[in-house]
């Protein structure tokens, strides 16, 4: 069985893709938090944007040594 190689050609455009998801879902888990007065929905929410805010910083990490690669050919 052969393994298959590893294609990494669109990974920053992935990545990318999956920043501005996260950065959607931001915004709309605030316009969430603006509009319910449910506190334990307000706490929920707060809490999964505070993951996101840490994974857009992982992703924006990755982003630039993927783009950084593919300048170099991947070497």
């Amino acid at each position: 069985m052969e393994h298959k190689q590893d294609d990494r050609r669109d990974n920053v455009d992935r990545i990318q893709y999956n920043i501005d998801k996260t950065v959607q879902n931001i915004h709309l888990a605030n316009e969430m938090i603006e509009e319910t007065d449910d506190e334990k929905m307000k706490k929920t929410l707060e809490e999964k944007n505070n993951r996101r805010e840490e994974s857009l910083n992982s992703m924006r990490n990755e982003i630039e040594d993927e783009a950084r690669d593919k300048k170099d050919g991947y070497r």
